[in-house]
């Protein structure tokens, strides 16, 4: 069985496109508000993707009591609950002030640079089921 990746909208076509070929799946998630695929919140041990893939402002909502966002500390718990790895794409040079948006950060959650993502993910992933 190959591997699933879950993404988030907006996040880069060509490194999708290089995990595909690479012989895992991708799934497009929603963060909730943008309707992109699988609600994030939705989720659990049986339909769980191997790797999540996504840009900070995808998971760090406003604080205004939207109920129509769903905020970090959500995303993280589905992350933590199900151990299932989060790499949130941020330049290099911006990556501690990335961090600083967020209470408190799991360890399932890594802040990659552009130009090391596909690497981090195979990383992750390991060979791909054939």
């Amino acid at each position: 069985m190959r591997k699933d990746i879950g993404y988030f909208e907006g996040t880069d076509s060509t490194l999708l496109t290089a995990l595909v070929c690479e012989g895992f799946d991708t799934i497009p998630l929603s963060n909730g508000f943008d309707n992109h695929g699988r609600h994030v919140q939705l989720i659990n041990q049986e339909n769980k993707p191997d790797l999540i893939i996504g840009y900070v402002h995808k998971v760090f909502a406003p604080d205004d009591g939207d109920p129509n966002y769903t905020t970090y500390q959500d995303i993280f718990h589905t992350c933590r609950t199900y151990q299932v790895p989060l790499l949130l794409e941020v330049p290099k040079g911006l990556q501690d002030k990335a961090r600083a948006l967020f209470a408190e950060v799991p360890d399932a959650v890594q802040f990659v640079d552009p130009a090391n993502m596909l690497k981090t993910a195979l990383k992750i992933l390991g060979e791909p089921e054939k």
